[in-house]
């Protein structure tokens, strides 16, 4: 297990129950390809980091209209199969309102199975989460 790093903040049970909340809730919006339900979950614009496949980091910043478009066009190519998530979270609070979710998932659609690894920055701004900052290995070329 790995020893998560002194923020200075301890959550509390509710801190961590509110968070897990809300990303059933995101997950379960995935799982409906309810992309819209998922854009009304995040701040924009929104931040991605990811890498590409010549191993440069990369960065870009999401409309709300682009972040639709793309989500729609990912949760598309799975076709008509339905979607689920497995997903171990790891959150790391650096303070009521802030977490870094360090993410394991496996995404079913169909009989097609997917190991994911990403992590989220969240904020919550008037007692609701939201995700501000998209990080994940390998989509550094669709970021242009």
């Amino acid at each position: 297990m790995t020893a998560l790093p002194d923020t200075g903040f301890t959550p509390s049970a509710e801190d961590r129950a509110g968070l897990d909340a809300w990303f059933a809730a995101y997950d379960e919006a995935g799982a409906r390809r309810d992309i819209a339900r998922m854009a009304d979950m995040a701040v924009f614009p929104l931040n991605l980091v990811s890498d590409d496949s010549q191993g440069d980091g990369r960065t870009a910043q999401w409309t709300r209209e682009q972040f639709i478009d793309t989500m729609s066009q990912v949760m598309s190519d799975s076709g008509d199969r339905p979607i689920s998530f497995a997903s171990t979270r790891t959150p790391v609070f650096l303070s009521p309102s802030m977490a870094v979710v360090f993410t394991d998932s496996t995404m079913t659609a169909g009989e097609e199975t997917h190991r994911l690894r990403y992590a989220d920055i969240l904020v919550r701004r008037g007692g609701t989460w939201a995700f501000q900052t998209m990080i994940q290995s390998g989509w550094g070329d669709a970021l242009g």
